[in-house]
């Protein structure tokens, strides 16, 4: 393209937008640049398709950078170029500049208003949306689609039909519209279950969805992540991907952030990898996800050499990033770089630590046997320390067997909110461990007085797309004879290869031989049992856990791991463990 005459501005421009049409993305930047060398102009068609394929691609960076040259040229008032914008912020998520674009412009048309319309539908503002259409000068087809569509995508399907009828102008867009209304009300009972952490129930809407043969939308498909994801459904989560592959819907970084977010909570970190490595377009929500991912999967190393890349391309981290990049380190044991990002977070990237980035210090401190040094980061928190902050400690002084700032820290809990049974059992814990029985017998008696209840240990696993659920000590499971006497099983290969379980986790003054039983009950051993027996020699076991894992089970799945050759991954509710041949990816750090 170096050869075209710089006389011909009109060759430039088509070839620039040959690129944006054919070419892979954004390779149109280099003849972009080309053309500005040779002093040629873009012309408003080369702009406003430049900006168009920014929106498509949800290149909010790049968008912004044209919104300036865009400014400079002399094109700031160009109505064509301004709804162009107006498009664009709407469709990357900034409504704020949205807003600004629309109320900047001189001159509105039917287009520039159809445009605000839809991009107040897309944030959810319908009735903004809805006076705006009410007092438009003008409406086309278009006007009457954008808000039909406005009340399906927020499930108001009554109200969606009440425009439809009075819509003078229906065209197919119109009957379509209406038609997907049918899969919007669908998407919102999935979205709903979700919100509401019926993950199961998302999971079996969405199945009745598919007997209706409704089709699934990209909405649909980020909602079933979403449950997937907290599931730690593995199969179900791939079958999704697979499905958004053959049915060939477009992965935008929206769609291509949840993939990342439920590859990571399922501990596939490979495919999440894979999955960001592969979007054409990375908005700041992905960057942060695998960052996180590879965190909290005992990658800290590699959660900085992201940090790092995400850098060089030009984007600004926030404060979820510090969060996913400083549990990273925490994870990993990695302090020195802890340190260094903690202090650069305010000083070089203006990020002002918020109370989880405190609790993320306060966790890395700990762990690594620096208390003090933790201790006197809590002192100088400039906001009141919340459990978080005191569990982290807590847990450093249980590893590190201080008892004395243990007793100090639960009585902080305490004070914080009394009616939290996990405080009292911290507190148990702290007592049963120096076999104080009488004071466990006063913090139960307490708990029971005030009502207070201890959240059981409950583990999922995923088999033939079903979720099977655990909870410690008892199970309603139609297996759960035979899961037992597997767990017999397993507790005598154990003992066979010097496992002796840690009884000072069992919390009553009972005999040893039952406190081993109560320990090896533990809900997360009864899945892992459970996936054993009812998977082929070779398959990857992968539980959830809701409560954190506790030595006495960490140090038996690393045997189980080597005794029947199998890769186990537990996600607890701090980070994930891969255990595989007798060793953990924590490095026994946690």
């Amino acid at each position: 393209m170096r050869n075209l005459p710089i006389c011909i501005p009109s060759l430039w421009n088509s070839a620039v937008r040959l690129s944006l049409d054919s070419g892979p993305w954004p390779d149109f930047v280099g003849l972009y640049s080309g053309m500005l060398r040779d002093s040629v102009l873009p012309s408003k068609v080369t702009l406003s398709s430049i900006v168009r394929s920014c929106a498509a691609h949800g290149a909010a960076q790049l968008g912004e950078s044209f919104h300036c040259q865009i400014f400079k040229m002399g094109f700031r008032l160009d109505v064509i170029l301004q709804t162009g914008l107006l498009d664009f912020y709407g469709k990357v998520g900034d409504l704020r500049c949205a807003r600004k674009m629309f109320a900047e412009m001189l001159q509105r048309d039917v287009v520039a208003d159809n445009a605000m319309v839809s991009v107040l539908s897309k944030h959810g503002c319908v009735e903004e949306a809805r006076d705006l259409f009410d007092n438009m000068p003008q409406r086309n087809s278009a006007s009457w689609n954008s808000m039909i569509t406005c009340y399906c995508k927020l499930g108001d399907i009554g109200s969606a039909h009440s425009m439809f009828d009075a819509n003078p102008v229906k065209d197919v867009v119109s009957w379509n519209a209406m038609i997907d209304g049918n899969s919007v009300t669908w998407n919102t009972m999935i979205s709903g279950y979700v919100q509401c952490k019926e993950f199961g129930k998302a999971i079996a809407t969405f199945q009745e969805m598919r007997l209706e043969n409704v089709k699934p939308t990209e909405v649909t498909m980020i909602s079933l992540l979403s449950a997937c994801a907290h599931l730690g459904a593995l199969d179900m989560g791939e079958w999704i991907h697979d499905y958004i592959r053959r049915k060939r819907l477009k992965i935008d970084a929206v769609l291509g952030n949840a993939l990342i977010d439920m590859y990571s909570k399922c501990g596939s970190i490979e495919a999440a990898c894979d999955v960001f490595n592969r979007l054409p377009v990375k908005n700041i929500f992905c960057w942060n996800s695998i960052i996180a991912g590879l965190g909290t999967n005992g990658y800290g190393e590699k959660a900085i050499d992201l940090f790092a890349l995400m850098l060089e391309e030009g984007l600004k981290p926030d404060g979820v990033t510090f969060v996913g990049l400083l549990s990273g380190c925490s994870h990993s044991g990695l302090v020195s770089a802890g340190r260094r990002y903690f202090s650069e977070m305010h000083d070089i990237y203006g990020v002002t630590p918020a109370i989880e980035h405190y609790g993320c210090m306060i966790d890395l401190l700990g762990r690594a046997g620096l208390l003090k040094e933790a201790v006197e980061l809590v002192k100088t928190m400039p906001m009141k320390p919340n459990a978080q902050v005191w569990g982290s400690l807590l847990r450093a002084c249980q590893i590190h067997k201080d008892t004395e700032l243990s007793k100090h820290v639960v009585q902080n809990l305490l004070d914080l909110d009394p009616r939290d049974g996990g405080n009292y059992v911290y507190l148990s814990n702290f007592y049963a461990s120096l076999s104080r029985w009488d004071e466990v017998n006063v913090c139960r008696k307490v708990m029971i007085d005030r009502g207070v209840h201890k959240e059981p240990g409950c583990s999922s696993i995923e088999l033939d797309g079903i979720v099977h659920e655990f909870v410690a000590g008892h199970s309603r499971h139609l297996q759960i004879m035979q899961i037992n006497l597997f767990l017999d099983e397993i507790a005598k290969k154990l003992k066979e290869h010097g496992h002796e379980s840690n009884r000072a986790l069992v919390l009553h003054d009972i005999e040893d031989e039952e406190k081993e039983t109560a320990v090896s009950y533990h809900s997360e051993r009864i899945a892992v049992a459970f996936g054993l027996m009812s998977t082929p020699p070779g398959k990857t076991i992968r539980v959830v856990k809701n409560l954190r894992t506790c030595s006495d089970c960490h140090s038996a799945l690393k045997i189980i791991s080597n005794v029947y050759k199998r890769e186990i991954i537990v996600r607890d509710r701090k980070r994930f463990h891969h255990f595989k041949d007798g060793c953990c990816s924590c490095r026994d750090y946690w």
